[in-house]
């Protein structure tokens, strides 16, 4: 997830992920296959038993710099690695279809059935922009989606199974779309993975088509661990509500899980930055704010620091800003005492105020070279313009919930290390 994908729509959906790092490669060929269906896959009969799935996830803010989460797909079923990302609705996997251009990939390319999904089913039609959805084709569904970074993926949208255990006890093969990426381009935040697993707010997405069948109700949540690793939960019956901290969705900007515009809080006190569009992805492994917000933020830091026993270290290329200490630095724990708390206050001026908060921990880390630097990045820099990403590292140690059928984000403190395996378990 190091500044993960930024997805802009062509024929897609839109979602979030940004990248750090740049790269270029050869030009680009655009090739469409065409595929034959054959006789589709008959539905299956579920329980319709109130229940979630927990999804164990593996990974890092750094050094490793994204997540994955193992899912098992096709029949027979077969496991694949999958980056989950809030910030897009379309899941795809690398395809042997076969494929004309594909990336490094930890488990041999998926070998699509040919359940394709038609030009004119209503997910096809989901995933356009109104008025861009045309059926050259009508016999299967194109896709196309870009990244910021300069990855994206080309194929067609078939369906079949996912193997899934639910919090009941019990493991249902729902048949779902996904997309069968046949060509692919590395961004430059690149990193070896059998495709994407989107859980943004469109139909295409996996909860909601979870949620269409009847299986979970049509809310994600997450809780990433500072110390590595942690889960997804997709459903709603292990939450408690009543300890969250909640603020409603814009209705403004309902492709994104997004509370709107948010004002920046430096210990305690305004910095009179309050019209932030702030955006909630779990793709991007940092921060980013836009390049106003961003240079009054570090000048700030830089003015705070002043007469601190911390130096900027311009040959740590870690993250565009890095101190040194007197010795090197083993964790946070040993730098924090440096740094003053942030925060991002929502719907404000209203009684239902609520503040996102940011202790140290939540946008810095050590480098490898024991220095400590700061986990928000210029959104503008990367073409975010000035919108605003709360990455993962800002999430760390929070359960984050997205309810899309309450149309509400919430949030609260959580040790993320234990899975929570049923409503009897002590999740909070």
């Amino acid at each position: 997830m190091e500044g993960k994908w930024l997805l802009i729509m062509l024929v897609l959906v839109m979602g979030w992920s940004v990248t750090l790092t740049s790269a270029s490669f050869g030009d680009r060929y655009r090739g469409r296959k065409s595929f034959l269906p054959t006789e589709a896959t008959s539905s299956l009969a579920f329980s319709r038993a109130p229940s979630s799935i927990v999804l164990p996830v593996h990974g890092n803010v750094y050094p490793i710099g994204s997540y994955n989460v193992t899912l098992n797909i096709g029949q027979p079923p077969k496991p694949y690695f999958l980056d989950p990302d809030t910030g897009s609705d379309l899941t795809w996997l690398q395809c042997d279809a076969p494929c004309v251009r594909c990336t490094e990939a930890p488990h041999p390319y998926y070998r699509p059935n040919n359940d394709l999904v038609l030009c004119n089913d209503p997910l096809c039609v989901s995933l356009h922009a109104p008025g861009a959805h045309k059926c050259d084709n009508p016999e299967q569904c194109d896709y196309e989606v870009d990244y910021a970074d300069g990855g994206s993926s080309l194929g067609v949208l078939v369906r079949d199974a996912f193997h899934l255990n639910f919090t009941n006890g019990i493991q249902q093969i729902p048949h779902m779309a996904l997309g069968c990426g046949y060509d692919q381009l590395p961004g430059s935040s690149y990193h070896p993975i059998d495709g994407v697993l989107g859980l943004g707010k469109g139909k295409s997405s996996i909860v909601s088509q979870l949620a269409s069948q009847g299986l979970v109700r049509n809310v994600v949540g997450h809780c990433l661990s500072s110390r590595g690793g942690g889960y997804f939960i997709f459903g709603d019956d292990l939450y408690d509500y009543s300890r969250a901290v909640w603020t409603p969705m814009s209705p403004d900007y309902s492709k994104h899980y997004s509370p709107g515009f948010a004002e920046l809080i430096f210990d305690g006190k305004s910095t009179g930055f309050r019209n932030l569009f702030m955006v909630f992805d779990s793709g991007s492994s940092y921060t980013y704010l836009n390049s106003q917000a961003y240079h009054f933020l570090t000048s700030w830091l830089k003015r705070e620091l002043n007469g601190k026993p911390l130096k900027e270290a311009p040959d740590d290329r870690t993250l565009p800003l890095c101190w040194k200490g007197r010795k090197p630095f083993k964790n946070i724990r040993d730098a924090k005492k440096y740094f003053k708390p942030l925060a991002l206050r929502f719907a404000i001026g209203r009684k239902d105020a609520a503040q996102f908060e940011l202790s140290p921990e939540a946008y810095l880390i050590i480098s490898s070279k024991g220095n400590v630097c700061l986990g928000i990045l210029n959104g503008t820099e990367v073409g975010l313009q000035n919108s605003n990403i709360i990455g993962d590292i800002s999430m760390q140690d929070k359960m984050v919930i997205y309810d899309n059928e309450k149309q509400m984000i919430g949030w609260t403190p959580r040790n993320c290390d234990q899975l929570p395996k049923s409503r009897s378990f002590s999740f909070w």
